[in-house]
């Protein structure tokens, strides 16, 4: 493989995993639709050490508006619900013994701006950090040729493929910002 490729593949990668950081930091904004991601990142005193509700409990989404959480050890609800009450999604469980129902609020038309807003800021930092490397492969690519392990013509060649890649994947951002947004709007 060439050094050009392997600069190529490396700027992919990181492009991706950018792209992936977006995805998975949408799946947390509210939509008004249940969705068990809601809770990832929770976590919740469980004998003495902090544990992630997913390792705790089932978690699903019977309902479009209902998130249901079933804990393995019944011990832990009062855990899980006050790890739920402290976090800052806005949600109230309600707990009957052996599940607790999370009943999720539809949303105001003023919060669905204010998270419009939130996924476009999120979709532009994406963009940006798209851009930053773009412009770490450039400058990769032109120490390859001070160091005369590629031509003028081959860094050239070189530039606009990776130009050719950043365009591809700032595209992705904006589609899976654009999709969210919709999703946020229409719900």
């Amino acid at each position: 493989m060439s050094k050009i490729d392997a600069v190529y593949n490396d700027l992919k990668d990181r492009m991706d995993k950018a792209v992936q950081a977006l995805s998975r930091g949408f799946t947390k904004i509210r939509t008004g639709r249940a969705t068990p991601a809601l809770l990832d990142g929770l976590t919740a005193d469980y004998y003495g050490a902090p544990t992630p509700l997913a390792q705790m409990a089932s978690i699903t989404a019977p309902e479009p508006r209902l998130l249901l959480i079933q804990p393995w050890d019944t011990q832990a609800m009062g855990e899980i619900e006050k790890a739920i009450l402290k976090s800052e999604l806005g949600l109230t469980p309600q707990n009957d013994g052996k599940v607790i129902r999370i009943t999720i609020p539809p949303l105001t038309q003023e919060r669905r701006k204010d998270l419009s807003k939130l996924v476009r800021k999120n979709a532009e930092e994406a963009k940006v950090a798209l851009r930053n490397l773009r412009r770490e492969a450039n400058e990769t690519l032109k120490n390859l040729k001070k160091e005369k392990e590629i031509s003028e013509d081959e860094l050239s060649r070189a530039e606009a493929q990776v130009q050719k890649i950043t365009d591809d994947f700032i595209k992705q951002a904006e589609a899976t910002g654009g999709a969210k947004e919709k999703e946020i709007m229409d719900f």
